[in-house]
Formats: C-alpha cells, structure tokens, sequence
C-alpha cells in the first residue's frame, strides 16, 4: 500500500492555547510553527487561566526539542513523526501585501503559510486554525485551511442522549415494575441495541407505561420513582429521570444537556440542597465567557461588580427554589444561612484552580463553554465523595474557539458513555413557559 503524500502543516496560536500537545497530532507529517505564533504566546505565559497554562507548557515542550534545527530543517519529534520547526519572519509576499495588512499578526502567520505553499516543488501547506475567519482568509488566498479536529466528536447526530422509548413491552414487565423488587432482568425486555450502564427508558404500550432505568450496580432494569427536591417536583418524563439521577449517591458524574428552560440548572442544584448533608459543601460554577466581545476590564466596578452578570443566572435559580415556601419557612431560610456560612458557594470556574475538591457536590452551569482540556482538568480534581454535575446546551455555544464538535460537554458525554458511575439525560421539553418554549423553537 503506497504511503500517504507529506504534508506541511502550519499551527495557529489559538491551536496551542487549546492544546499545548497538538504537535505530536499530525502524524508523519511535518509541523511549522510561525515566530509570530511565538509572540503570541508570550502574552499569555502569566496568569492561572487554562489558557495560560497551555502556553507555558507548549514553551516547555518546545523548549525540551530546543537546539539549531528547530530553525533549521526541523527536528523529528518521534518514531514515526514528522518534523517540528520554527519559521522566522518572511518578507511579506506581493499576494498577500496587496491583500492583507502587516499589523496583525495573523496576516504574518498566513504569510508563512503562503511563502511556504509557493516554494518549490512544495508539499501541500495546511493552515490549522480554530479562528474561523483566518481559515476564510487562508482559503481565499488559496491555501488549505482546516480546524484543528483531535478532540471532536464527529457524529453529533449519534450523541448519545440517555433516554431510549421502548414500545410494545408486554402487560406482565411494566406491572412488574410497579410491585417489589420493582425491577426486572435486562434480558426480559427485548431490545435491538444492548442498554447502556444507566440509561433510561420509557417502557410503554398501548394501555400502560413506565419510567426505567438499567441500574449499572445491580445489573437490572428498576422503576424511577417520581422524586421531589427540596420543593422542586419534575414536570416531565425527562426531569424526573435527571432528577433520579441527581439523587442517586452511586452515580459521582452526571451531565444534563438541553436548551434554556428545561430545568438543568434548577433541578442539579435543588438536589444538592436535597442531599446537602452528604456533602462538606455545594459548589456552583460557571465559565466566564466575555459578553458581546467585551472582557471583565471593560465592566465597571469592583471584581464582585465585573462578576455579578455572569454569576446572577446561578442566583436566579435560588430564589425560585426559595420561592417554593412561605417567606417565615424556615427551609427558605436554610439557604441564605447555607450562603452566609459558605456550605453553598457560587463562583466563577477560574476561582477553584488549586482547589481540592473532597465531598463536594460540585456543579458546573454552561458547560459547553468549556474545552476538552478544561473538562478534563476539573473532573480530574474530584476527590474522595465528590459528585460532579455538569449542564448546559450544546446549540447555545459562546465560546469565540469551540463549536457543536468541540466543546468540553459533547466530549465528555461522547467519551463517558456506558461508564458505571457515570448518567447522562438530554432534557428536550421547556418548562419555563408557553412564550419561552415558543422563542426557543422558532427564533
């Protein structure tokens, strides 16, 4: 079998922020990296950001390859690797001076990719890139660009979504369900595919239904009770199952995926308040994505001032669990006492770097914000009696770099899949109201 045709391929700076490793990713293939790609990095080396990190480990990286022909021909990187090497600055080819202005240095790093592509008797050039309009610009100036692709998840179609609909079950497995043991063996229920460790189901026919789950520690398909948390009662089939799962000390990772107003939020947190005593302390969190392009510096005020608008969803949750008693309740009380004394926290995600997160029951808002590395980062934080909850909407991204294929949630619920300590539930029905639902589908 002939071997593949070399191939050059020239790393965007976002790249390396994203993934310090990304060089050993191409293969036999050779990897360039722009001088300009170097600067970058140096404005991002301080700081205790993901990011910041990346930068620093990918100089450390590089700094391990270090000698003369990183600049030279390039150095191999390993068995079966191409060559890693480092481009100064080129006079800016006549194409791209006609086109692109010197004072960004993506137009510099584009540059290099051109030059490079016009060489002779050059091999093809890639521009890898998470910025989509450089990938634009890169293809207008007739050069191949792509996205840098390692961690995605290809097939979001096929994203597993942890609920099955099971129709035509026989009178005798759903009564069963309904009388102790309250379960049956999974190869009683006749299935095309084999269920997956705790997913749940819908068993139905004609004339009765169930809610189900196969439970990964018993082996067997059980009843799911309708639950209540503390106040919050489920609405639907699928809150009812989140809600389950929530609850469930067994499961230590669980994600809830679903658009604005199917209760993600609210369900994750009104069951840790429900298992509170289980737990050292209730940790909410949520990724600080800049709004409309604009960073905490540009927001007035103090850091708690610049941090109240991307924390205030978190509290508007509270308060409708709070609203779920009378003012003189003392359950109502509970959670402003919770507040003050610190058993419950809210706080931006950056904050818990260093953190050690021992019997806590950790929940993350708008995880779809996040990059594989960072998911990774925090569920490899979780100690002893932790659980971990992450929720958001993998349609409603923020994130300038990531998209459907690459943010931290589809890749955590595509790689978790069939885990035993770990459920998923995808919440598809909006309970919010008649006029949010409406929005959500049509606008």
């Amino acid at each position: 079998m002939p071997s593949k045709k070399k191939k050059v391929f020239v790393i965007d700076t976002n790249v390396i922020l994203h993934d310090s490793s990304c060089i050993n990713e191409f293969d036999e293939h050779d990897v360039v990296i722009p001088i300009s790609v170097l600067e970058e990095l140096d404005r991002f080396k301080s700081g205790h950001e993901t990011i910041n990190f990346q930068a620093r480990e990918f100089v450390r990286i590089l700094d391990s390859l270090s000698g003369d022909k990183l600049f030279n021909g390039g150095i191999r990187i390993g068995k079966k690797k191409g060559k890693v090497s480092i481009k100064l600055e080129k006079e800016f080819h006549k194409d791209m001076e006609a086109n692109f202005s010197k004072n960004k240095a993506d137009h510099h790093i584009l540059n290099i990719a051109y030059c490079l592509s016009k060489e002779k008797n050059a091999p093809e050039v890639i521009l890898v890139s998470k910025d989509v309009n450089l990938r634009m610009k890169a293809k207008a100036a007739g050069i191949t660009a792509e996205d840098y692709k390692t961690d995605h998840v290809q097939d979001i179609s096929e994203l597993y979504k942890g609920l099955r609909l099971v129709e035509d079950v026989p009178d005798n497995i759903i009564d069963r369900m309904y009388k102790s043991p309250h379960s049956v063996d999974k190869e009683e229920i006749k299935l095309s595919h084999e269920l997956i460790p705790n997913e749940t189901l819908i068993l139905k026919n004609q004339n009765k239904s169930a809610l189900a789950i196969n439970d990964s520690f018993e082996n067997k398909v059980k009843h799911v009770e309708k639950l209540m948390a503390y106040g919050i009662v489920p609405r639907n089939a699928e809150q009812t199952f989140a809600l389950n799962i929530l609850l469930n000390p067994d499961i230590q990772l669980v994600t809830l995926s679903g658009k604005a107003g199917t209760g993600k939020t609210l369900l994750a947190l009104a069951a840790a308040i429900e298992c509170r005593q289980n737990f050292r302390q209730i940790y909410m969190a949520r990724p600080v994505v800049p709004l409309s392009n604009k960073d905490l510096g540009f927001l007035p005020g103090d850091i708690r001032s610049k941090l109240d608008p991307y924390m205030q969803p978190l509290f508007d949750n509270l308060g409708v669990i709070k609203d779920q008693f009378p003012y003189s309740d003392k359950r109502a009380g509970l959670i402003n006492d919770l507040l003050e004394k610190e058993k419950l926290k809210i706080s931006p995600l950056s904050y818990i770097r260093g953190r050690s997160l021992v019997n806590i029951f950790f929940i993350v808002d708008e995880a779809q914000n996040l990059t594989p590395l960072e998911m990774k980062t925090i569920i490899t934080r979780a100690g002893e009696g932790t659980k971990l909850v992450f929720t958001g909407d993998i349609y409603q991204i923020d994130h300038p770099y990531l998209d459907i294929h690459s943010n931290g949630l589809c890749y955590l619920i595509d790689r978790m899949k069939g885990q035993k300590i770990y459920a998923h539930i995808n919440l598809e029905k909006g309970e919010r109201s008649e006029l949010a639902d409406l929005a959500s589908d049509l606008l």
